[in-house]
């Protein structure tokens, strides 16, 4: 058993890219001495699409760190909330010290129609799914875009 492990984690050094399956779930077989930076539960990434929540297992035999893949936590409408203000203080054309849930992006922000394309574009990496366009023109605050974000992912509290 250990020997089989110990290959697989040569043949996933040779190909980065390669992952290992095992019993259905994405494992990815990395070295011990990478060990020195590592991060666990950790997230990856900041879309949807390609955030995943990293839990961290090593094998006391061979030395070998496996990562397993797992969905992320129950969304709730804090969560959301969260992750909203979070997209859009990084949008470049917003004053974070200006940004409220309440605010209007046009009124209290000062932004055009094609910012508000761009910020709904944002929302729908971060949380993975699309925003009809005749839906997303009636998303004019960070509050609008919780709730519909709620309303589709059946978040109720």
């Amino acid at each position: 058993m250990a020997s089989r492990v110990l290959a697989q984690c040569v043949r996933s050094l040779t190909r980065p890219s390669a992952r290992l399956s095992s019993g259905g779930v994405a494992v990815r077989v990395i070295a011990a001495p990478v060990l020195a930076n590592h991060r666990p539960y950790s997230f990856i990434s900041n879309s949807q699409r390609t955030r995943w929540i990293e839990q961290t297992r090593i094998s006391s035999n061979v030395g070998v760190l496996c990562r397993q893949y797992g969905d992320l936590p129950p969304l709730t409408l804090e969560t959301i909330k969260d992750r909203v203000i979070y997209v859009l203080k990084l949008y470049d054309k917003i004053n974070p010290e200006k940004l409220q849930t309440s605010s209007h992006f046009m009124k209290d922000l000062g932004l055009d129609s094609l910012d508000q394309v761009e910020i709904i574009m944002a929302m729908e990496d971060e949380f993975g799914f699309e925003i009809p366009d005749a839906e997303a023109e009636k998303l004019m605050s960070p509050e609008d875009i919780v709730h519909y974000i709620a309303e589709k992912k059946d978040v109720y509290e």
